[in-house]
């Protein structure tokens, strides 16, 4: 099969700009203001690519979600979704669908934005008779390195994934019965670039950006309350996809995650995915759930 090998970004519609600026920049993004009424925003990482579109609407909502493959893959994808049963509609390049859901796709030839190998997020302790840490006034600002993946509700979770295989390429990495399941990209790719959650209906869910370590994930807790976000979840580790991961809530919601040491899988690996149970999928430790954190106000 042909498969995508990124995303390449999001557009995410907000009911205020102005306070998608001040969440994002308190959050580490380069944020720039785009479109002909400077009312659109865009969202880039420190390594300088757009990642995000925030566009002004009456209701957050993902608008919708572009993913890059292969200049010789694209019409093979093509003829993957129609066979799989997309509906094509007009767009400015590549190939443009809605998923089973509704959700919007662009699917394009395009840069491979996700990493091709694993990058080592190992917390090396001090040796003896050194200083093992700096003083709060000395932290930097933590400033996401990329867009690791995104998690949409979905409700029919098992029929996202057989869509997004049959005609995207994305594999399962794993799953906990009907209630979530995470993606990966065949060319190299973290655990998950794509995942999906039960919902009565579609939904956004959040944005996980990748930082150095654990240490940096807690600091970019500590930095958004600081900014006056302490709705969330976190600090914690999950279980499938292993990664450190603090959630923070956005104005609407949903959430941005920092997230570091995900599982990877190399290009070409057959990762074995399993199916685990619903109380033993989600988190090794950290605090308990709360409520908000799977309600899908979309709904």
């Amino acid at each position: 099969m042909a498969a995508v090998h990124s995303v390449d970004h999001f557009a995410l519609n907000v009911p205020s700009v102005d306070e998608a600026e001040r969440f994002f920049k308190a959050f580490g993004l380069d944020v720039t203001r785009a479109g002909a009424h400077r009312d659109e925003l865009e969202l880039r990482a420190a390594d300088g690519w757009r990642w995000a579109r925030v566009l002004p609407a009456a209701d957050k909502s993902l608008a919708y979600l572009s993913f890059n493959c292969f200049e010789h893959d694209l019409a093979t994808i093509r003829a993957q979704a129609q066979h799989a049963g997309a509906r094509f509609v007009d767009g400015d390049e590549g190939v443009w669908f809605r998923d089973p859901d509704g959700n919007l796709i662009q699917v394009k030839a395009g840069t491979k934005t996700s990493p091709s190998s694993k990058t080592p997020h190992a917390v090396m302790g001090a040796a003896a008779d050194e200083r093992g840490n700096c003083t709060r006034s000395e932290v930097k600002e933590v400033r996401p390195n990329r867009l690791s993946h995104v998690l949409l509700f979905s409700p029919d979770v098992l029929r996202a994934v057989g869509f997004y295989g049959a005609a995207l390429g994305l594999r399962l990495s794993d799953q906990s019965r009907d209630v979530i399941a995470f993606t990966h990209a065949p060319y190299g790719s973290d655990h998950h670039l794509v995942a999906f959650a039960k919902s009565s209906a579609r939904g956004w869910h959040h944005a996980a950006w990748d930082v150095d370590d654990v240490n940096r994930v807690g600091e970019g807790a500590a930095q958004m309350a600081a900014a006056g976000y302490t709705k969330g979840w976190g600090t914690g580790r999950h279980v499938l996809g292993s990664n450190y991961f603090h959630y923070v809530e956005d104005p609407w919601g949903s959430f941005c995650e920092y997230s570091a040491d995900i599982d990877f899988v190399s290009a070409g690996h057959a990762w074995p995915a399993g199916d685990f149970a619903p109380e033993d999928s989600l988190y090794l430790w950290g605090p308990p759930v709360p409520e908000n954190f799977i309600h899908n106000t979309e709904a």
